[in-house]
């Protein structure tokens, strides 16, 4: 990789970079990526303009893991512990007169699938953790204290697994004799609950997966929070470049510029036309970019990847209608309180 998407010695390669920093060109100011990870994105902003890059993450191993690099970059660097969705404060604090950009790459990071302790991988073995922060209740204390019908509907709204239900019942029925404690444990129950995959297909534990990890980290809650953080914190003419993973992220991405951008359409006899509202962004991508073949060969992990970006206009910043977004019905009807670990 050559140019401005050049990241030196990065520990993975940064999906969609190339198309992201085309599509935010030119880069100056200060920019926050809301997803600092391995550092990729932050990296790639400071060698192609920017003046200052504020990196957020909710987990601390990834500050640890950046201690060989960042100090190169002086204070054009400012890394924070925190969740993208109060990038607002984080912006006054260090750019009160507002941010130029704001990245955000959604999703699980391939070094903490990589990394088995976190338990985010069905391919390794390791403590049914999936906790991001690294604090709070883990996937292990969701699948073991949560009712059958809340694990159904995770199942079925976060991953969209048919067999949602059978799932959970077998859940709900192997946790009476012994708790879930590892990943594999959790594996070998889904695979008897499904036929096994064809080939190119994908493991039966994938949705179940990324539905656990969706809930245990509440990730829509965080991502419509982090859009609209990021309407509030940008100033005019700063743009917003967000990468997504999966089709549900995806679709409330789309409908979150659709929406704040005065393209979301019309109403009906139900839902009538709201007074029109200035729009808060203007499209700098009419669709979702997709990765190209020279970044497929380079990085087979950015094949479900969607890259979609807007820019503030001077209008105030408002919120979007989350009952139009497409986010998932948990989001909206919240069913359970917190569940607390008994470790």
């Amino acid at each position: 990789m050559t140019g401005p998407a050049a990241v030196p010695d990065a520990p993975h390669v940064p999906v969609l970079l190339r198309p992201l920093l085309e599509a935010v060109a030119p880069v100056s100011g200060v920019w926050l990526d809301g997803t600092f990870g391995a550092g990729g994105y932050t990296r790639g902003l400071l060698a192609a303009g920017a003046d200052r890059v504020i990196g957020v993450d909710r987990d601390p191993a990834v500050f640890e893991m950046a201690a060989d690099w960042r100090g190169a970059y002086g204070d054009r660097l400012v890394l924070v512990e925190g969740t993208f969705s109060d990038l607002d404060q984080y912006a006054a604090e260090i750019a009160p007169d507002g941010l130029d950009g704001v990245v955000l790459d959604l999703g699980v990071s391939s070094m903490q699938l990589d990394q088995a302790e976190r338990g985010f991988s069905f391919m390794k073995d390791g403590p049914l953790d999936m906790r991001m922060a690294q604090s709070g209740p883990s996937a292990a204390d969701l699948v073991n204290e949560a009712p059958e019908e809340e694990i159904a509907d995770i199942l079925y709204h976060y991953g969209e697994e048919r067999a949602s239900r059978r799932i959970a019942r077998a859940i709900t029925e192997a946790r009476r004799t012994t708790p879930f404690t590892t990943t594999r444990e959790l594996v070998a129950v889904i695979e008897r609950c499904l036929p096994r995959p064809k080939p190119g297909q994908s493991h039966p534990a994938t949705r179940s997966f990324q539905a656990l990890r969706i809930a245990v980290n509440d990730e829509f809650g965080q991502l419509i929070e982090g859009l609209e953080a990021a309407e509030r914190a940008l100033k005019p003419g700063g743009k917003l470049a967000v990468v997504t993973f999966h089709s549900l992220e995806d679709r409330v991405v789309k409908r979150f510029f659709q929406a704040r951008s005065g393209r979301a359409g019309g109403g009906s006899r139900y839902a009538p036309i709201q007074a029109a509202e200035a729009p808060a962004f203007e499209m700098i991508t009419r669709k979702g970019v997709g990765p190209d073949d020279r970044e497929l060969a380079e990085n087979p992990r950015a094949r479900s990847a969607i890259l979609r970006a807007g820019r503030r206009t001077e209008a105030p910043a408002g919120t979007a209608d989350r009952a139009t977004l497409g986010l998932p019905a948990p989001v909206l009807q919240p069913s359970s309180k917190p569940h607390r670990s008994r470790r």
